[in-house]
């Protein structure tokens, strides 16, 4: 694993921890040696287990401090369970709502696309309002209007503008047009790939014309970047800059042991599955199979930490934790033939690079005939889309530098260290920053020579609120031949055999008796069954009645709350026990990660 990031002249090394700042720890190391299968050997794996030392300096808890302590404790687990059943009241009103987007902003319908002639569950929507602020107030019209385009892998929109320090919010600082693309829960009926991206074609076009022709800068976070990028290659020389945010491109790139969501076509036989799910689910495929994936990434942080936070500043995180809450529980659908489209050409057959990815009969996507630029921001820290996928398609598509510029391209890339998939585009200091340095050098980018480049961004001050000349920002050339991101191709061409084989199989033979044998109440019910709602509705006083009491005790326990200091002798021995325990979920994940790569690797080979 490290031989391979010192081949990569891009990497961006993270960041030490100072030991000031580090608990008491002792290491271990378990090594898996390698082992010889039929496929070949597979290669060591190292995991690092770590563990908190027992505290040398005994502390003195007088029986006040023991008191105080517990009354603390009954006080914040009350206000927990009050909060989860928040949580679950609040995902429920969502849903007899509609689940419309949760944008921070005030907002106009100019398009819907559920109108089109072939219709799609999208709409394009204007922001009007930012606060008391108005539209007119905010823009210069003399700027590029910018689209914004939220992902849709599982989730509603809204994630871009989901606060004022958010994508939305920072285009608008910066003087831009902000325009959205939502979407809607429900798929219209037989909805494909190649109708979303004809639709936001659409919506390029119209936004184009409300600006006297400037070409609409993208703005697409994760599967709305490759959204971006397919429209680019679709409506050649209509769009400006597009800006791909932890977006894949490169399906098969990752470094082994710490990205193994790219593996899990290979564990479940191709995208069959993805299939079978979305003809039980009456044509639809469930968003919430998505999500769970995502958590799975990280089970340690969706089954403890996330919660072990709240519970421990449950005084000042409760409000953050619902916001994020409500967009995070809200489960969208996708059409069965848009899934299994999305599976069986990108993530498993990887043919995006490849310049294979047939939108219909008269439309194959080559990204060798983009020509606006592309600004791609990916993070060392994101575990769902690494910079192997964010940028491991350019030597792919591009030979080298020359083909590169024989092309008439522009290619400008950042990286992050450490920030993870979703702060790349939600992180308040990172919108503040990044974002805003990128937007507000677009000019520069588009009068950039055609070829690769690395943004480099100095700040000596530090502050990512810094003013516009406090900060610089240089483009330096970078050649496409050191982009070197080495994975296992042979083996994901077979995991894309294994799934052609078993979808060719599933569909003549079983698909259709799914199909017979599924009923409106039969997908009703293996939805709300589905656990990532189960586990969050259960707490609402709609199912469960006595979970009211906790919003009888929690008014009044607010009422004369006294939070402990955070140097309370036994608040600073919990925080260390949820230290510990996190750890042991951290080892555990790494165990079954670097298990997961060695038995992929002796299934399909290295």
């Amino acid at each position: 694993m490290v031989e391979a990031r010192k081949a990569i002249v891009i990497r961006a090394e993270k960041p030490e921890v100072p030991l000031s700042a580090r608990p008491s720890v002792t290491t271990k190391h378990i090594e898996a040696r390698p082992t010889s299968g039929r496929q070949g050997t597979t290669p060591a794996v190292t995991i690092e287990m770590t563990s908190t030392k027992n505290e040398t300096d005994m502390v003195a808890v007088t029986p006040m401090d023991l008191f105080t302590y517990q009354r603390d404790v009954l006080e914040r687990t009350i206000l927990f369970f009050d909060t989860m059943r928040k949580r679950a009241n609040n995902m429920l009103e969502h849903e007899r709502a509609g689940m419309p987007p949760l944008l921070n902003f005030k907002y106009e319908t100019l398009l819907d696309a559920r109108e089109f002639e072939r219709p799609v569950n999208y709409a394009l929507v204007r922001i009007t309002e930012v606060g008391e602020d108005c539209w007119d107030d905010c823009v210069d019209l003399s700027k590029p209007p910018v689209l914004v385009i939220d992902p849709r892998a599982g989730h509603g929109p809204g994630i871009g503008g989901f606060k004022r320090d958010s994508e939305v919010g920072i285009a608008l600082h910066t003087g831009h047009p902000v325009y959205f693309v939502v979407f809607f829960p429900e798929p219209c009926k037989g909805q494909t790939l190649a109708d979303v991206v004809t639709a936001l074609g659409r919506f390029v076009a119209h936004v184009a014309e409300r600006h006297e022709g400037k070409r609409p800068v993208l703005y697409g976070n994760c599967q709305g970047g490759w959204a971006a990028v397919l429209v680019a290659a679709d409506c050649e020389g209509q769009v400006g800059a597009a800006v791909l945010n932890g977006s894949p491109l490169s399906y098969w790139g990752g470094e082994p042991g710490i990205n193994p969501l790219r593996m899990m076509g290979g564990f479940v036989g191709g995208v069959w599955l993805n299939h079978f799910l979305a003809d039980s689910n009456g044509g639809r495929f469930d968003g919430a199979w998505l999500v769970q994936n995502f958590e799975n990434l990280n089970p340690g942080n969706a089954l403890f930490e996330k919660y072990a936070n709240l519970f421990t500043r449950i005084d000042t995180e409760a409000e953050r934790f619902l916001d994020f809450e409500r967009w995070w529980g809200g489960f969208y659908r996708l059409s069965g033939e848009e899934i299994v489209s999305i599976v069986e050409d990108l993530f498993i057959g990887n043919q995006l690079e490849q310049g294979q990815v047939r939108l219909d009969e008269h439309c194959t996507v080559d990204l060798r005939t983009i020509r606006n630029p592309l600004v791609i921001f990916s993070s060392y820290g994101d575990n769902i889309t690494p910079p192997h996928q964010a940028l491991g398609w350019i030597p792919a598509v591009y030979k080298s530098t020359a083909d590169l510029k024989a092309c008439g391209q522009r290619i400008v890339y950042l990286t992050n260290p450490k920030i993870g998939h979703l702060g790349i585009f939600v992180s308040a200091k990172v919108v503040r920053f990044e974002h805003r340095a990128i937007l507000e050098n677009l000019g520069e980018i588009e009068a950039l020579p055609v070829g690769l480049y690395e943004m480099k961004i100095d700040n000596p001050t530090g502050d990512p609120d810094c003013e516009r000349h406090q900060y610089t920002v240089r483009f330096e050339p970078r050649n496409v031949e050191d982009i070197k991101f080495e994975y296992p191709r042979a083996a994901f061409e077979r995991v894309r055999q294994v799934s052609e084989f078993n979808e060719s199989i599933y569909r003549t033979f079983v698909s259709p008796w799914v199909q017979a044998m599924t009923n409106p109440w039969a997908a009703q019910t293996m939805q709300w069954l589905h656990p990532m709602r189960t586990s969050r509705y259960m707490y609402s006083e709609s199912f469960f009645p006595w979970m009211n009491a906790f919003s009888v005790l929690a008014d009044a326990v607010s009422k004369n709350r006294k939070a402990l200091s955070d140097d309370h002798p036994l608040i600073a021995q919990e925080r260390q026990l949820i230290t510990q325990i996190a750890s042991f979920w951290e080892t555990a994940r790494k165990v079954r990660d670097a298990g997961q790569e060695r038995t992929f690797t002796n299934m399909y080979g290295g």
